[in-house]
């Protein structure tokens, strides 16, 4: 007898087990371009607080990367398809909001607007004298040929030189394919780091600055993801969490204290790819200079 019951609740105790199963979501996300590019660390660290502040009601999580590195225009061509990636971080444009489902929380607070540049270390003395955006104008900008910021650089009057490889854009700057290559302010440290050239540097007097955000964007059909990915980050936001990972990841914290902001001659340009739902109304979103 007792092993009969034993049998029977084992048999209804199975269904339980499978929603269980079930409840625990593969998240599959960008592999990094190379094994030195940092880039992803801090919004990997900021998906799991979305997703950790949001476990009781949606269940358990399983982060995965993509099986192989890709340039941004294929990650958005996979994500669109629904093929592959469940969330990839990017700056937004109207285009990508038109293609993707945008959660409209900049995770990087603005950061990615205010652009410091990797140039060879012997022109600095050329920079030092930069004024005036026509003069920045004068020089050579490098990007990927599929970031926004490349289409925003050119609606600014700049000549760019575009890569399809991330890491080809260090090498073309070293070999003066181009002058400067503009990063967000979280990057050119260690970027310059891992490229081992012991030819270019940091610029020291200037700061680019243009209003855009990175979000998080999902499949336009997985409204569910969406939903908790916002639900997480305006928790994360409400108890502060959100800032103590912006403030004390060692990215950013680096290039706050070491970006000697309130010496740098900002030039600000337009964006024309800002979409009008960026909700700038809200103060505590943006990081402030």
């Amino acid at each position: 007898m007792r092993s009969v019951l034993l049998s029977l609740l084992f048999v209804f105790s199975l269904p339980v087990a499978a929603e269980e199963a079930a409840r625990t979501e593969l998240i599959r996300y960008p592999q990094r371009v190379t094994e030195w590019d940092t880039r992803n660390d801090y919004f990997l660290d900021v998906l799991r607080l979305a997703l950790d502040k949001t476990r009781a009601e949606y269940g358990d999580y399983v982060l995965e990367p993509s099986s192989q590195a890709m340039t941004q225009s294929r990650t958005i061509r996979l994500l669109a398809d629904n093929q592959e990636l469940d969330v990839l971080w990017s700056m937004t444009s109207r285009q990508r909001e038109a293609q993707l489902l945008p959660v409209r929380i900049p995770l990087l607070k603005g950061l990615m607007g205010y652009r410091l540049f990797i140039i060879r270390a012997e022109d600095q003395a050329w920079f030092d004298n930069v004024r005036a955006l026509d003069q920045l104008r004068e020089l050579r900008a490098g990007q990927g040929h599929d970031w926004p910021d490349t289409e925003i650089l050119r609606a600014n009057g700049f000549h760019v030189e575009t890569s399809t490889e991330y890491q080809d854009l260090f090498r073309m700057l070293e070999a003066g394919r181009f002058d400067f290559f503009p990063r967000a302010l979280n990057e050119p440290w260690s970027e310059v780091t891992a490229s081992g050239s012991d030819h270019l540097t940091v610029e020291e007097q200037l700061l680019l600055y243009y209003p855009t955000a990175s979000y998080f964007f999902v499949n336009r059909h997985n409204a569910e993801l969406a939903e908790r990915l916002e639900k997480g980050l305006e928790a994360a936001i409400a108890d502060g969490s959100f800032d103590e990972l912006f403030f004390g990841h060692p990215v950013n914290a680096y290039a706050l204290s070491h970006a000697s902001l309130g010496t740098r001659r900002m030039i600000k340009l337009v964006n024309p790819l800002l979409p009008a739902e960026t909700p700038l109304q809200r103060k505590n979103l943006w990081w402030q200079r």
